[in-house]
């Protein structure tokens, strides 16, 4: 609970040689795929789910644990992050992803067979419409109004007190 009385700093170095830079895949042209991946999200609609340990958990200064628990939850941390999303993704993407596919085929579908035909329909008997509107409105609502306007404003209230 922060009694340490020295910092313990872990660094882990490994050289390009000992890293193994093999997926398990092979490819026919490997420098083609060497050092880039591609990107999986070009136009950044999940810039925000950068969840990193130190945006999660932060210990103040007056509230420290021992340094290898704080080492260790980092590294469960990183490890079931990582393996969790893997094992989800393994049973879920197929499934959601053809969900989606369905979603968005109908919503597209329904857009571009109903919805639109129906907003156009709306858009060519609009000029018509209004203008029987404006006919109904200037014959009937606002000498209708105008009467009503006339009748009260010959009523005057005069208050008192009794």
């Amino acid at each position: 609970m922060g009694l340490e009385t020295e910092k313990a700093d872990v660094q882990l170095f490994m050289d390009d040689d000992s890293y193994s830079h093999h997926t398990g895949i092979d490819y026919d042209d490997p420098e083609k795929f060497a050092g880039s991946s591609p990107d999986r999200d070009p136009n950044r609609l999940n810039s925000h789910l950068k969840v990193d340990f130190e945006d999660v958990i932060a210990e103040p200064v007056s509230a420290h644990s021992f340094d290898k628990v704080w080492i260790c939850s980092h590294a469960l941390f990183e490890v079931s992050k990582y393996v969790i999303y893997k094992f989800l993704t393994v049973f879920l993407a197929i499934p959601l992803a053809f969900a989606a596919g369905i979603l968005f085929a109908t919503l597209s579908c329904l857009h571009i067979w109903i919805i639109m035909p129906f907003v156009k329909t709306c858009l060519m008997v609009q000029p018509s419409v209004q203008t029987i509107w404006k006919s109904v409105t200037d014959v009937v609502i606002a000498p209708l109004c105008t009467s009503i306007g006339r009748i009260f404003s010959s009523v005057s209230l005069q208050l008192s007190h009794d």
